[in-house]
């Protein structure tokens, strides 16, 4: 890596703080993402130092996705912001049945922010992206008045390619599909709601935001016909199925007793007063496939590290309102409805 050419001391990773400098496009902004940014992303790409990241690419489909990370607290029990942001990124490609390529970075830093807490960030996110496989090719640094920022937001983008005859979209469950989930739900919700103070409980649970790209490459290898594939982040399993149903113009019906959920994610949500239906997960995907492969699937899942856990819970049904439905572990019915709000924000 070509060294910047600067004088004055190395940046402060101790003691020090982000200032507005930082994003003032002068000599500090560059000493930041030289000592940084540069040192923990690097890779070939990004070494070029160009606005833009120039690779090639297979003949084929690919795909892209955007998202943005203003999770609170940035540090949590299993993450933080940066390698929830690389996972949450990696994921959104996977459920296309894609295998990501790579990776942008967009920081919204915070004047005040220690560059110990930057630093931490920044190389938790190197890590995920080393251990995924997948680089950081390309980024921006923007630093705003203290106050307008809340520490620190950050923005991905992520690119993959789809294998050939990979066919995976929310528009294609059909009645008579059976719907599995990789492991247990909620996980990453509660250990983050345990960190906040204003809810004042503690638990040992640890998020699951973890990269699901290389199980989704088992899936696809063993059932190439997976119709559907989603990762319930936000609104958690109730809204994922809620928007899959949607799409697809059909309803589904689970059932609670198939739920994989942990004893402390139930015992929180009662705590709380939440459905952990609705509690947000970073690990985990929900799978919707035609009802002779679902068994097949399910054993694939369960063969991985990220699919120990995984469950049949239901399955696709005829229903032009496109609800979906719950059988209760007493034996009736409920409806899982969209969330009318929001059960806790900036979860993810």
């Amino acid at each position: 890596m070509t060294t910047l050419t600067r004088k004055g001391p190395a940046l402060d990773f101790t003691h020090g703080r982000v200032d507005l400098t930082h994003g003032g496009g002068g000599r500090a902004m560059a000493q930041l993402v030289e000592e940084l940014f540069l040192a923990a992303f690097d890779n070939d790409l990004l070494r070029q130092r160009n606005d833009q990241a120039c690779f090639a690419v297979e003949a084929g489909r690919m795909v892209m996705t955007t998202d943005g990370y203003v999770i609170s607290p940035m540090f949590f029990p299993g993450g933080d912001i940066g390698s929830l942001a690389v996972h949450g990124t990696l994921n959104d490609v996977a459920m296309a049945g894609a295998a990501p390529m790579a990776l942008s970075a967009s920081f919204i830093l915070e004047e005040g922010l220690p560059l110990a807490d930057l630093r931490r960030i920044v190389l938790s996110m190197a890590a995920a992206s080393m251990e995924a496989g997948v680089p950081i090719v390309t980024g921006d640094t923007k630093v705003v008045e203290k106050g307008k920022g809340d520490g620190l937001f950050i923005s991905t983008t992520g690119i993959g390619r789809v294998p050939a005859g990979v066919e995976i979209s929310g528009d294609r469950a059909r009645p008579g599909d059976k719907i599995l989930v990789s492991g247990t739900l909620g996980d990453h919700g509660v250990a983050v709601m345990s960190q906040r103070e204003s809810l004042g409980f503690e638990t040992t649970l640890h998020s699951d935001s973890a990269a699901l790209h290389r199980l989704v490459a088992g899936m696809v290898a063993a059932v190439p016909g997976i119709h559907c594939l989603r990762d319930p982040t936000r609104g958690g399993l109730a809204a994922t199925l809620n928007e899959l149903a949607a799409q697809s113009g059909v309803g589904m019906l689970i059932r609670e007793a198939a739920i994989p959920l942990r004893p402390e994610v139930q015992g929180a949500c009662e705590l709380l007063g939440l459905d952990p239906l609705y509690v947000a997960n970073e690990g985990k995907l929900i799978a919707i496939c035609p009802p002779e492969t679902a068994e097949a699937l399910l054993a694939v899942m369960r063969a991985h590290p990220l699919g120990q856990n995984a469950a049949l819970i239901g399955e696709v049904v005829a229903d032009d309102h496109h609800f979906v439905q719950m059988e209760t572990a007493f034996g009736g019915r409920r409806v899982v409805d969209w969330l009318a709000g929001e059960q806790l924000p900036r979860i993810c």
